[in-house]
């Protein structure tokens, strides 16, 4: 059988299924590497099917972590809301009205300086000025916390805003506990003049 080397000569017979289009390749044998790969696919697909046709799933069933949850919780009588923790009712109260429940006392104002060196002073400084590792690549700078303004804030005010955040400043009611906000709330009433 005669084997086309180019399109041309292709095109160029008139009849049989040359003309139509079809390309035809010299036979070969299959080399020593070939051989090889296919017995190796072979005897890997033996395996596969023999591992997945073996194995006893349904055992898995009765090891003990697969148990773990048979225990059902007791039901929850209809309309039960909780009533005290979440950040919710900070959103729905005046935040003047709100009082510190913590005092000015020295073992507050310490919690309140590591609380606000761990969670704050990236952005604001430990000094509170806004001039933190991470705080002067912005634009502008993070609000200096020992201004007038900030200082004219009620604990109330100043705890909503370290709960919900405001404008770049992200809301950390789930990161830091309710009492180290606080105290955070009096370290900052402690920077000024520092």
């Amino acid at each position: 059988m005669w084997i086309a080397k180019n399109r041309e000569e292709l095109v160029a017979q008139s009849q049989g299924p040359e003309a139509r289009g079809v390309w035809f390749m010299k036979e070969r044998r299959m080399g020593k590497g070939e051989r090889g790969l296919g017995v190796v696919f072979c005897v890997g697909f033996a395996f596969l099917a023999g591992g997945l046709l073996g194995c006893d799933y349904a055992r898995m069933k009765d090891q003990e972590s697969v148990r773990t949850y048979e225990t059902k919780l007791p039901s929850m009588p209809s309309g039960t809301v909780p009533i005290e923790g979440g950040v919710l009712w900070i959103s729905s109260v005046d935040p003047k009205e709100i009082p510190n429940p913590l005092k000015p006392e020295p073992q507050n104002l310490q919690r309140g300086r590591e609380a606000f060196k761990n969670f704050c002073s990236m952005c604001h400084g430990l000094r509170g000025d806004g001039r933190g590792t991470v705080g002067q690549s912005f634009h502008p700078l993070p609000t200096d916390l020992r201004s007038q303004w900030v200082q004219a804030l009620s604990d109330g005010e100043l705890f909503k805003i370290i709960s919900l955040g405001s404008r770049r400043s992200p809301p950390l009611a789930h990161t830091i506990s309710e009492e180290d906000r606080w105290a955070i709330v009096l370290h900052i009433r402690a920077l000024v003049g520092t």
